[in-house]
């Protein structure tokens, strides 16, 4: 299955934050604010109760208590880098919780299939049984 599009964000619902990033980057890790820390009000999108409820689940320790979800990206020595990684991630992951799972059929098996398990075990029983010690009369 391919992944699915990734979902339109409106603007009034994202607060960004940048901050020192870690990693390499030599000094220019020290001088600039290159990681983005993004607010997602999840609230403000207005989900359905299903879509809500395979998101929070997908976003798991990332969701807040207040309903926002906080991502991190720092993959990158850019700011603008981050930015776009940041916002592609909390796309990907609200397009993934539009996505609804494929509810999963129940089958039994057939009679005929049932008869042909039986019949391997009893085989496999078979062959243990003329396994160990070997009795000379």
């Amino acid at each position: 299955m391919s992944p699915p599009d990734p979902f339109v964000i409106p603007e009034d619902a994202i607060e960004e934050k940048f901050l020192a990033a870690t990693g390499p980057g030599g000094q220019n890790v020290n001088k600039v604010a290159t990681a983005v820390q993004i607010r997602l009000d999840v609230y403000a999108l207005r989900l359905a109760p299903e879509v809500f409820a395979r998101l929070k689940t997908l976003a798991g320790s990332r969701f807040t208590d207040d309903g926002a979800i906080l991502l991190t990206a720092r993959r990158y020595r850019t700011q603008e880098a981050n930015r776009a990684d940041a916002r592609a991630r909390l796309g990907e992951l609200l397009a993934q919780a539009h996505v609804r799972p494929v509810r999963r059929v129940k089958t039994r098996p057939s009679r005929a299939a049932k008869a042909k398990r039986m019949e391997g075990k009893a085989q496999r029983s078979r062959i243990k049984q003329g396994r160990g010690k070997v009795v000379l009369d």
